[in-house]
């Protein structure tokens, strides 16, 4: 008889887009010294979130409509209300995005998958899986979009190493294609893969 082999290590849990990749250092810059209270601004990011899953599924002359609907059942003001769906909308009309909202495209996508030893799982806000390429997308509410790519919190550059990590390991042959949406500016950032490779997990474990 021979002993069993050795129990192989348990990989470490990894959240992307919650507190295991922060790191010292100032937060991404808010949109104005003179925030909404946490409570608020977050209700506020909810509900823009909900605008960009579902306005898609509707016809173009139907959305804005229905985003004001949406949103004064929600309790929302008039003007409150158009600011809100004319943010969502702005989003959703960008030209570079087309492919994240058209056919085949999906909101709220899990992801899971092992990457240098830690699980990465996580819930991307928009995937479009198409020929040749994989374009996957964070929306970022109230927050101000920096100036450059290299200039993105370092928060979120982790956050969407992991993600590309995972995607790379599930369309092998497929190029992973990561943007940043700015919903406050309707500014589309996509993040060049250097920048993002150092930032992987496998990059930045032992550090941290």
């Amino acid at each position: 008889p021979l002993p069993p082999p050795a129990e192989p290590a348990m990989p470490a849990a990894l959240a992307p887009s919650r507190g295991e990749l922060a790191v010292p250092g100032a937060p991404p810059p808010t949109l104005s010294p003179l925030a909404p209270p946490r409570g608020a601004a977050r209700r506020r990011g909810e509900l823009i979130h909900a605008l960009l899953q579902h306005l898609p599924d509707l016809p173009a002359e139907r959305r804005a409509l229905a985003a004001e609907r949406f949103l004064r059942r929600q309790g929302l003001e008039a003007a409150a209300a158009a600011a809100l769906a004319a943010e969502a909308l702005g989003v959703l009309d960008h030209s570079a995005l087309a492919p994240l909202f058209g056919p085949g495209s999906r909101a709220e996508v899990p992801l899971t998958g092992i990457i240098a030893g830690r699980a990465v799982g996580g819930l991307v806000d928009r995937l479009a899986v198409l020929p040749g390429r994989v374009l996957v997308a964070d929306y970022k509410t109230n927050r101000r979009p920096p100036e450059r790519a290299e200039d993105t919190p370092v928060l979120y550059l982790r956050q969407m190493a992991a993600y590309r990590a995972v995607l790379a390991e599930v369309f092998a042959d497929r190029a992973i294609a990561c943007v940043l949406v700015w919903t406050q500016a309707a500014r589309v950032v996509t993040l060049p893969p250097e920048l993002l490779a150092r930032h992987a997990p496998g990059a930045w474990a032992d550090s941290a």
